[in-house]
């Protein structure tokens, strides 16, 4: 491939994750504003089969038919699935407890383990510059979940198993964007999860174990019950944007480096500050704030050190016209 390739590879990428992120971004929302109403796995299997139905009546034609869902790689598709199923949970219960925005910072230690985890298992190349602003971004996630205070709360973790879990996926679906489909891996990934909230529902949707009054254990065990009118638009919103957003940042994986596309995620964040102030009417605190510029930080210099090096590459290339 040749560099003016793998450049304009990584900005189509780049463009996908931006529409991503935006969708996950309005998932994130939808799902708080739920979260003390539904039982967790009830709102996913709702929107998982609302996310169904649309592939199936919409993506599905658009992409082949039925040869979209045929795979040979189906245990690489039944992992992914099961690294999204639970960095989607983790970073819910960590929504129901936590300040919108401080749980998407801390769940943005993802784009700096994608970063590492592109080293470990693509031998992708990272400087010592990157690296450096890899560990300024930790010092954020540090500062942001203080741990060893007396301000910490376990729930502040959950962002960070999320994050850990998200690297997995899209590093999975680097290594298998070569024989598959952004739909095919959107398939899987929404089978994935009605299957796994239908056997948590079967588990815990009795709501035998609710009771404890911490947000986010509530969230996981309260009994299913039935969806009030007005919340339905609500749930049909989750089910587009998050069927969307798994369609284009499979896609962003597919096309460009795991390295290049993971800082484009960044984007949320000033989105879930927006949303926290006028949603929920939480504003970030000084020591956030320090954290948050500190990850967000990191995350643009990669993206501004990526780009500077592309530039000096395509330069030198004798490919270039």
């Amino acid at each position: 491939m040749t560099t003016v390739t793998t450049s304009r590879s990584n900005l189509m990428g780049a463009l996908c994750a931006l529409v991503a992120v935006m969708c996950f971004s309005l998932n994130d929302v939808g799902i708080k504003f739920l979260s003390d109403r539904y039982a967790l796995h009830q709102v996913i299997f709702i929107r998982s089969t609302i996310a169904m139905a649309l592939f199936l009546g919409i993506l599905m034609p658009l992409n082949g038919g039925l040869h979209v869902i045929r795979t040979r790689r189906l245990g690489m598709h039944l992992l992914r699935g099961f690294c999204v199923v639970f960095a989607n949970m983790c970073l819910f219960l960590g929504l129901a407890a936590m300040p919108i925005a401080d749980a998407v910072a801390v769940f943005f230690v993802s784009p700096l383990v994608i970063t590492v985890f592109s080293v470990i298992f693509l031998r992708e190349t990272v400087g010592a510059r990157r690296w450096a602003a890899i560990a300024v971004g930790f010092i954020g996630v540090l500062v942001i979940v203080r741990p060893g205070t007396a301000t910490f709360q376990a729930a502040s973790l959950l962002p960070i198993a999320a994050a850990t879990l998200y690297a997995v996926m899209h590093i999975l679906a680097r290594k298998i964007g070569g024989t598959e489909t952004a739909a095919t891996m959107a398939f899987y990934i929404q089978a994935t999860f009605i299957v796994a909230s239908l056997i948590f529902g079967a588990a815990l949707g009795h709501g035998d174990y609710a009771g404890s009054g911490h947000p986010s254990l509530e969230f996981l065990l309260r009994a299913w019950g039935p969806v009030a009118p007005g919340d339905w638009p609500l749930f049909v919103m989750l089910g587009t944007t998050g069927l969307m957003g798994g369609f284009f940042i499979s896609q962003a994986y597919r096309l460009s480096e795991a390295a290049f596309a993971a800082p484009f995620e960044y984007v949320s964040m000033p989105m879930a500050i927006m949303w926290g102030v006028t949603v929920f009417g939480t504003w970030p605190g000084p020591t956030a704030w320090a954290g948050i510029l500190l990850i967000v930080g990191s995350g643009l210099y990669l993206v501004w050190r990526e780009t500077a090096r592309n530039r000096t590459i395509t330069a030198r290339s004798p490919n270039r016209r």
